[in-house]
């Protein structure tokens, strides 16, 4: 398709453009877009930056309004910096304020008080934008200047709070209220300090006397495995199920009350397993059993567990020295682990038990490897 061409519109100012300035009154027969590229230029008409001339060269205008910023004394530049830097304070422009007073720190003035005032500002913009630790820089930089800067006291102190040094934050503004005891701001602060120093040490307490009681039921679970003589045999690959296991009493604080074990179960003829993550020490190997078997008609039906159900599997346990014992269905999993002979063991402090078709299980045991068995462990065991 063949565009028509259109011939560039004079610019003719519309309800919110800018009217051509007398200094542009030579471009009235200019289109639209060359004179608004032209008043960009001029920096109190500038929709965005132009550092070149039209040529390539400078902004001339541009580069005399910076050379504006930097006229006078260091002391009255600096002061500049930081009149336009409280401007924006106040209009909660806190980062563009922070720019502000470095440029000002940055001009070095040799003026202790100007700079103080910099430095204790610079210090707001940071606490306000949660810069905690240049806070601080910033505030003890400033009391360098001048030790009785109440404001950094108080901004020293709500930094050190934001960060959880409380004992830092107290000193902070008590050094402070040493200047001004009246000041209402730090007397304030200083309240907020020593409340959250009380949850702080209500927490600790708190906290050392849970670790007290685990400590304790500690001591009661070790007495309980020493009285059963519990064997734990650890593995050199244990599942990541099983990695972290817990053994806990029924009653922590009761050495006598019922053991809750982890259980891995595996079905070795599908090469599957199942893991219960509380099974008690006066559960049978039937409950346990009809538990897990207790599935969908539809699970039945997958290949190899045409022979799975609480009736057709038998249950074996791993012994000390690598065998295989195999296990009743009325025996609980207290009489299976109290057995002097043969030795049954947790492995990983979970109990493990296979559970295997009855039609199968000749087969299955015949072919188990007793020193493989005892290559899975790590070379010792621990008496409980």
């Amino acid at each position: 398709m063949v565009e028509t061409y259109k011939k560039p519109q004079r610019y003719v100012p519309g309800p919110n453009d800018p009217a051509l300035p007398p200094q542009l009154s030579e471009f009235q027969n200019k289109t639209t877009d060359e004179v608004l590229e032209e008043l960009n230029r001029m920096p109190f008409f500038m929709t965005k930056l132009d550092n070149t001339d039209g040529e390539g060269g400078e902004n001339t205008e541009l580069e005399a309004l910076k050379a504006l910023a930097y006229e006078g004394e260091p002391h009255e530049i600096a002061e500049n910096f930081k009149n336009q830097g409280n401007e924006l304070y106040k209009c909660k422009r806190f980062k563009d304020a922070r720019e502000l007073y470095t440029k000002g720190i940055e001009v070095d003035c040799n003026d202790a008080k100007i700079n103080e005032s910099l430095f204790a500002n610079r210090a707001a913009c940071e606490l306000e934008v949660k810069n905690y630790r240049k806070c601080l820089t910033d505030c003890k930089n400033a009391l360098q200047l001048n030790p009785k800067n109440l404001k950094c006291y108080y901004r020293l102190g709500k930094a050190f709070l934001a960060i959880n040094k409380l004992e830092e934050a107290k000193e902070s503004v008590e050094f402070g209220l040493q200047i001004d005891s009246d000041n209402k701001s730090l007397k304030n602060l200083l309240d907020v300090i020593a409340e959250k120093q009380e949850e702080a040490e209500q927490r600790k307490a708190k906290d050392l006397q849970a670790q007290r009681a685990r400590e304790g039921m500690q001591v009661i679970l070790d007495n309980a495995m020493k009285l059963r003589k519990i064997i734990n045999v650890k593995t050199r690959a244990p599942s990541d199920i099983i990695r972290d296991c817990k053994i806990a009493l029924e009653d922590p604080f009761d050495y006598e009350s019922q053991l809750i074990y982890p259980a891995l179960i595996l079905y070795p003829t599908t090469d599957e397993f199942d893991f219960v993550a509380e099974v008690g020490e006066l559960t049978s190997v039937q409950e346990l059993v009809s538990m897990i078997m207790d599935r969908p008609e539809e699970w039945f039906k997958a290949p190899g567990h045409e022979n799975f159900s609480a009736k057709k599997l038998v249950g074996y346990m791993e012994t000390n020295s690598g065998g295989l014992v195999k296990i009743g269905k009325k025996i609980t999993f207290h009489d299976a682990l109290k057995m002097d002979k043969p030795k049954i063991p947790l492995f990983d402090n979970a109990l493990k038990i296979y559970f295997v078709p009855k039609t199968e299980s000749e087969e299955w045991v015949q072919k188990w490897d007793k020193s493989k068995a005892i290559e899975r462990r790590i070379a010792s065991s621990d008496e409980s």
